[in-house]
């Protein structure tokens, strides 16, 4: 009996289903009008749900647009992915009764508002979406309270907000007419059933590539633009608790992606002309804030902005396409990849959520050689947890903010100026009290939002033609960002008048090195490159003077300068593509020393054969420049590219950032034989 009425009520549905085909076939209009009814009804006696689901909606499409560009808006993919959330989440409200049903809608609405409202102002300054497993860096946003205010908040952000507020008011409005209304678990279950037809297609939508990336969560951009935001940090909060389970999960995978990366790694020449030309030498390692490359020879109205940078590079080892690899960690991401040859973690930073780990690094190898090994800078010591992590990378000491008299501050504390006529001093006892030494020197003034300006002293960025005075750059973050540049120069400047004046510079190689880009906005060097005297704005794209100046020009410009120092140095340009991984290999050469785990290499074997991989997965070569996030590429010297080298390229590069990760996660160096690590603290030359 029961099997007749299911197959009966299958029968009926099924010539229902028949006839609303025939209705549709011969009057479609008038089907469309009744659907339209049947929609305005549904919505009128769902106010809650509807509100619920289309607000978040819009949140979720706004967002990708702010921070991914109007092309965003229509993708279909993150809009199916987001539709078949909400619908879950809004069909979960209806296993509840009325007053239940609002609070769960609100509080659901109000987390998914704060996302979107948190990765609108983190894209602006990162150009990335935020993560859950940074929680433990919100502190830091405080110490850099002006930069985030004048940077990273704008007027878009409170849309989020403004829409939430709608929300509660369209819920007040409604309370009236919905009042009393009971659970209606078949609705629950409807509704829930049309979240999964959503989730299913959104499913046939993905490739491989869609799945490995979410799974590998390298490429936030792509993630978002492919799953939407609610998915995307659905994903992130699971990879976000990853370092907590790592003794109980992937240990013996990730254990075998580094066996097999090591075993197979290629090998280049152990020598050069430059091994051990600076072995038993002092190193004083100089960490330039958001200095760029551009900067170095450029002048304005005739006037060099970078005077002293120009002349160092100019006397020494001046490497002119050098890259930077940091992740959401930026200057901390810089010290640990310089430190340890090794890349950013692809969740949180190094210095914040893998302190505890044990690293073959520069400055533990150098104190192994007798170096005594130190660093300063004139913040506080538990910005970006450096008190803790300079220990673990091997600095005995660490002179930071408590240590240094606040005398004059710019920006975001100790002025650059003060820092360093302060540093020489504690430098003058290092050096009587030690016969050899590496000492990292942490630079602080030439920090966003550079806008201190009356501090950076006269340097002038308008134009003057004919004797007529343009504003030009005046007024620009760009323009801002040259004065305070100038300023860090001068006090470069005297730094190395300093240690010239008390002699601390004839036995000492100096190492400077941009930590990462200024993150300019795109339209300042549009200016910059392409300026109308006559209307005070940016030259038409049809001018036979307009530069193009793309989102690929503004990738590639983002290098930093790397430049080796010594007195009687033979200068010299190298243009060999170079990261920061490759510094610590490079130096080790020089230096004599080296380490078995360095995923870098020593520029000067490996030469034009160099790659440099991004903690996004994007990469580059001396031929191409490949962004991850789009699967496109920008070839380079017009170099004839083939797929197989990309293919090549992108699997090497899935492969490093794998390796990398698993020895941060899994603490692999501790947990491989100690011959292993002992070996790789031998000295070249012994």
């Amino acid at each position: 009996m029961k099997k007749f009425k299911i197959k009966r009520k299958i029968t009926s549905n099924a010539k229902k289903l028949k006839e609303e085909v025939i209705n549709i076939k011969n009057d479609p209009i008038n089907y469309l009008k009744k659907l339209f009814k049947e929609c305005k009804t549904f919505v009128i006696n769902n106010g809650y749900f509807c509100t619920f689901v289309l607000i978040n909606l819009l949140n979720g499409i706004l967002i990708r647009t702010f921070t991914m560009g109007i092309n965003s808006m229509f993708l279909f993919s993150p809009f199916i992915a987001d539709l078949s959330l909400l619908l879950l989440l809004g069909g979960i409200g209806y296993f509840m009764k009325t007053k239940r049903q609002v609070i769960y809608y609100i509080i659901i609405s109000f987390v998914l508002m704060l996302l979107c409202t948190i990765n609108s102002a983190y894209y602006t300054f990162y150009t990335s979406f935020a993560s859950i497993s940074l929680l433990s860096t919100t502190k830091f946003i405080f110490q850099v309270g002006d930069a985030v205010v004048e940077n990273v908040i704008k007027i878009r952000d409170i849309i989020y907000i403004i829409l939430f507020a709608i929300l509660i008011l369209l819920f007040i409005k409604n309370s009236k007419k919905h009042k009393g209304i009971r659970a209606n678990k078949t609705k629950a279950s409807k509704i829930i059933l049309c979240s999964f037809i959503c989730f299913l297609m959104f499913c046939l939508t993905l490739t491989s590539t869609d799945v490995g990336r979410l799974v590998k969560q390298w490429n936030r951009e792509y993630i978002v633009n492919k799953y939407g935001i609610y998915i995307y940090h659905i994903n992130d909060f699971v990879k976000s608790i990853e370092p907590k389970i790592t003794s109980l999960f992937g240990y013996d995978e990730a254990q075998k992606k580094f066996s097999e990366y090591y075993e197979s790694k290629k090998t280049y020449n152990s020598t050069n002309g430059y091994t051990n030309i600076y072995k038993g030498k002092n190193i004083i390692g100089i960490h330039a804030e958001s200095i760029q490359n551009f900067v170095i020879g450029l002048k304005i109205n005739g006037k060099e902005v970078t005077p002293n940078l120009n002349k160092l590079a100019n006397q020494g080892l001046y490497f002119d396409n050098f890259y930077s690899q940091v992740s959401v960690g930026t200057s901390s991401d810089t010290e640990f990849t310089l430190a340890t040859s090794l890349m950013p973690s692809n969740t949180g930073t190094a210095f914040g959520n893998y302190f505890d780990r044990t690293y073959i690094s520069m400055p533990q190898l150098l104190k192994d050689m007798g170096y005594y090994t130190f660093s300063m800078h004139g913040n506080n010591s538990d910005y970006w947890n450096r008190r803790i992590m300079h220990q673990t990378l091997g600095y005995e000491h660490f002179y930071a903010k408590s240590e240094f008299d606040i005398d004059e501050t710019i920006g975001l504390g100790l002025s650059d100026h003060s820092f360093f006529k302060q540093s020489v001093e504690k430098l003058k006892l290092i050096s009587q009290e030690h016969e050899k030494y590496y000492g990292t020197f942490i630079m602080l003034t030439n920090h966003t939002p550079f806008s201190d300006l009356e501090k950076y002293g006269e340097f002038d960025v308008s134009m003057t033609v004919d004797g007529v005075n343009y504003p030009y750059l005046e007024g620009t973050k760009l323009g801002n960002y040259l004065k305070s540049v100038h300023y860090a120069d001068k006090c470069l400047g005297e730094f190395f008048d300093s240690l010239e004046e008390n002699g601390m510079l004839d036995n000492t190689v100096i190492v400077l090195y941009g930590d990462h880009d200024a993150r300019l906005p795109l339209e300042d060097y549009q200016k910059f490159y392409n300026y109308d005297i006559e209307t005070d704005g940016i030259l038409d794209e049809t001018s036979e003077n307009y530069k193009v100046f793309d989102n690929y020009s503004y990738e590639l410009n983002r290098k930093v300068p790397l430049i080796i120092w010594s007195k009687n140095a033979e200068p010299k340009k190298v243009s060999y593509v170079m990261g920061m991984y490759d510094v610590m290999p490079t130096l080790g050469n020089m230096f004599g020393f080296k380490n078995e785990y360095a995923l870098g290499h020593d520029i000067f074997n490996i030469k034009n054969d160099n790659i440099v991989v991004y903690p996004t997965g994007n990469w580059l070569t001396e031929k191409v420049y490949y962004n991850s996030q789009k699967s496109e590429y920008l070839v380079l010297k017009g170099s004839i590219i083939s797929e197989e080298y990309i293919e090549e390229n992108n699997k090497y590069s899935d492969k490093l950032l794998d390796v990398s990760n698993a020895i941060i996660v899994y603490d692999l160096i501790k947990n491989n034989s100690t011959e292993n690590v002992d070996e790789s603290k031998l000295i070249n030359g012994n």
